[in-house]
């Protein structure tokens, strides 16, 4: 008398080839659905997820693509034998490693994300460490020291100043190289003839000074160019809060250094032969072109 398998099929009654090919399609089928619910009711119970291997949903796939029958026509009558290439793997881990596993392998897991830093200042509106304490002695020495006369330069119409890379040098002396740094304030301000910006000077993490610089631009080609100079004028601007080149701001410094190291001279213009009078450093080239000393 044949016997009934654990899948209803008998065991002991011969078969035809159709029988076999849609009684391993049938098992396939009911083997799939029993590993997915083993996997569902082992991930409930732990709360974790569960893998089975795709190898399974592969080999029912090939099974079904190559004998495809309506359902009808399935045979209830199954073979107890598996195929041998078709294999089961369900992991059922503990909750701890699986939990361990799963958080491991997220790449975009809250611990493999890299936290803000939340002790980073916004410059753009914080003034932190302002006016908090001074800087050290020897920092201080070099920010206060007096300018060398024949760092400073003059303009034609008088107007000495120190070139901003001097300015940038003084501050490399005293706080080292990246040790202080410019922040913007807002946007840039492009007008029709001017671009303007405002700056923060940081000084070791403190703000040192707020100053909004500008620069003059003749074609929209410069602009670019006029952005850079009106950094470096707030930067000039800032440093008189550090005592840099303060005596370029003091008049009587001014008067004493024009009669000691300028000259004005009468220039004529070589092609108007408008004549003028110009400022020059005494140590400086005669004026050539386009005026003639």
């Amino acid at each position: 008398m044949p016997q009934l398998t654990r899948f209803g099929a008998r065991v002991g009654r011969p078969s035809c080839p159709t029988d076999s090919v849609d009684s391993n399609l049938e098992t396939l089928t009911m083997a799939t659905r029993l590993a997915a619910r083993l996997n569902f009711n082992a991930g409930r119970s732990l709360g974790q997820k569960r893998v089975i291997s795709t190898r399974n949903y592969a080999a029912a796939a090939r099974y079904r693509a190559t004998v495809a029958r309506p359902s009808h026509v399935l045979s209830r009558n199954a073979s107890s034998a598996i195929p041998e290439d078709f294999d089961i793997d369900v992991d059922v881990p503990s909750a701890s490693s699986s939990a361990k596993e799963v958080v491991s392998s997220n790449p975009y897991s809250e611990s493999s994300l890299a936290a803000p830093d939340e002790a980073a200042t916004d410059w753009s509106r914080s003034f932190h460490g302002l006016s908090a304490s001074p800087f050290p002695k020897e920092a201080a020495d070099v920010l206060l020291a007096p300018i060398d006369p024949a760092d400073i330069e003059m303009k034609p119409d008088g107007l000495i100043y120190l070139p901003e890379i001097k300015y940038r040098r003084i501050l490399n002396r005293a706080f080292g190289p990246g040790g202080w740094g410019l922040a913007p304030r807002g946007e840039t301000n492009v007008s029709s003839k001017i671009v303007s910006r405002e700056y923060a000077l940081v000084c070791l993490g403190r703000l040192v000074a707020v100053a909004r610089g500008e620069a003059e631009y003749f074609d929209p080609s410069g602009i670019a160019t006029a952005t850079e100079s009106c950094k470096s004028n707030a930067l000039m601007r800032c440093c008189k809060d550090l005592g840099i080149a303060s005596e370029l701001w003091d008049p009587r410094f001014i008067r004493e250094f024009k009669a000691k190291y300028c000259v004005e001279v009468f220039v004529e213009h070589l092609t108007t032969k408008k004549k003028r009078k110009l400022w020059r450093r005494k140590d400086a080239p005669k004026f050539d072109y386009p005026y003639k000393e």
